[in-house]
């Protein structure tokens, strides 16, 4: 170990959930790991038990089994952001240009596709380790459809891009996305292989399970002091406490709860609802696909078969709270638009209304990179996902294990590239801005 400053950091506030997130709710509760209590060691311990830090564990142990691990999960593993995320583990870009495609564009869109399919090979891994079924970890691809002109000829344009970078798609017409959706509402839609989906709660749970000694997982355990010592740093919970030289930050906005990144993560969060069950005849069309919109801010909609009878998954809306603490308000009118694009996309569906209706966290950077890198002697975070959790957050957490471990791979080589994230506008402009900004793309995404 180094002698490090002595330095403290101290949580200002701790994750809150709003809304009951449908992932969690379909799976039996959980009897999972026990606090952290009394005081232990460990080489490395990691703040949070999401995509970032659970890849983070897993990709640490695989690089060196013998490494002391200690995960420390603020509440209940699955039931925070992870477990709210929509399931989508994209291997694409959301946006490819094939205008002025020059060879600085490649790059970019080469390099964001090797990050994301970093991440699915090492969900992959667990899943076949695991013998995980499809109702976990599907590799079913994911359509991008329109319902607007607008919607239609940036499909074109978006398969134009992927063409030019050798990625297999499928332009659909009208016809052929009802034939899968079981809808007429959807104008024309984009089948991309690639894709991986999810049940998220599911899945985080399995990653974690999936670990084992020397690795620890300890749930109900939130960080909320670390303390620099003469030769690393103490990491201390309600009812424990662990010494350590090493720590990756994998809470990904609350890391700015601690003093990290002050003023440069953008705290957004997004609205998904899901429906009762529905005997399948109501709904033509495949009993599961999933389907991200054709413009920006647009709605998410996925179709989940079950044995009982499926559900729609509506996601859409996106708000900021600088504290990290929405309100009751928030889920309420995010509902209530949900409920108006549900309507408008399954006339069908008229009589089965929404179960579960929940918000999820994530941080967003103004030249959206991560917030990653070593930040204190010994402390290295894998922050900032940018959207995409499920995709960037694996990422980031496999990459922050491969720099903490000195490894030399693609995704340290592509890291090492990005700028550190850049300072936010002082408040109140970063909230009038930040409201503004997600209002805008809001309205131009329109009916999508």
């Amino acid at each position: 170990m180094v002698t490090i400053a002595r330095k403290v950091f101290v949580a200002t506030r701790l994750p809150k959930n709003t809304g009951v997130s449908a992932w969690v709710a379909m799976l039996p509760p959980r009897h999972g790991n026990g606090r952290l209590q009394g005081h232990v060691t460990a080489d490395i311990v990691i703040i949070g038990g999401g995509f970032a830090g659970l890849s983070a564990a897993r990709r640490l142990n695989a690089l060196d089994p013998g490494l002391k691990v200690a995960v420390l999960e603020a509440g209940v593993i699955g039931e925070a952001a992870a477990g709210r995320n929509s399931g989508f583990i994209i291997d694409l870009p959301h946006e490819v240009s094939s205008e002025d495609y020059g060879g600085d564009t490649i790059t970019k869109n080469r390099e964001a596709i090797d990050i994301s399919r970093s991440a699915i090979a090492l969900a992959r891994s667990v899943a076949e380790e695991q013998r995980w079924g499809r109702d976990i970890f599907d590799p079913c691809g994911r359509y991008s459809v329109a319902i607007s002109d607008e919607g239609d000829r940036h499909l074109i344009k978006y398969a134009q891009g992927l063409g030019s970078l050798g990625e297999e798609h499928r332009l659909l017409d009208q016809g052929e996305i009802t034939s899968i959706t079981g809808v007429e509402t959807y104008t024309s839609g984009l089948f991309m292989p690639g894709t991986v989906m999810v049940q998220p709660a599911a899945y985080i749970r399995g990653l974690a399970d999936s670990l084992h000694a020397p690795v620890s997982v300890y749930e109900n355990s939130p960080a909320i002091r670390i303390e620099g010592q003469v030769t690393g740093w103490t990491v201390s919970t309600p009812q424990g406490s662990i010494d350590t030289g090493r720590i990756i930050l994998a809470n990904n906005g609350h890391a700015e709860n601690f003093g990290f990144f002050e003023s440069r993560l953008l705290h957004i969060f997004t609205w998904a609802s899901m429906t009762k069950e529905f005997p399948p005849s109501l709904l033509a069309g495949d009993r599961k696909w999933a389907a991200t919109p054709a413009l920006p801010m647009g709605t998410t909609v996925r179709r989940i078969p079950g044995e009982r009878g499926d559900r729609v998954l509506v996601r859409s809306r996106y708000t900021y709270h600088a504290n990290i603490e929405p309100g009751s308000g928030t889920l309420r009118r995010a509902g209530a638009k949900h409920d108006e694009k549900y309507r408008a996309r399954f006339p069908s569906l008229a009589g089965v209304p929404m179960e579960y209706r929940w918000g999820g966290a994530m941080a967003l950077t103004w030249n959206s990179v991560p917030a990653f890198g070593e930040i204190e002697n010994g402390i290295f975070a894998a922050c900032g996902c940018n959207g995409v959790g499920a995709t960037k957050a694996t990422a980031n957490g496999i990459a922050a294990a491969d720099v903490m471990l000195g490894q030399k791979t693609r995704l340290t080589e592509i890291f090492s590239r990005f700028d550190a994230p850049k300072p936010l506008p002082m408040q109140p402009f970063r909230t009038i801005g930040a409201k503004a900004n997600l209002a805008f793309k809001e309205w131009k995404a329109g009916a999508e």
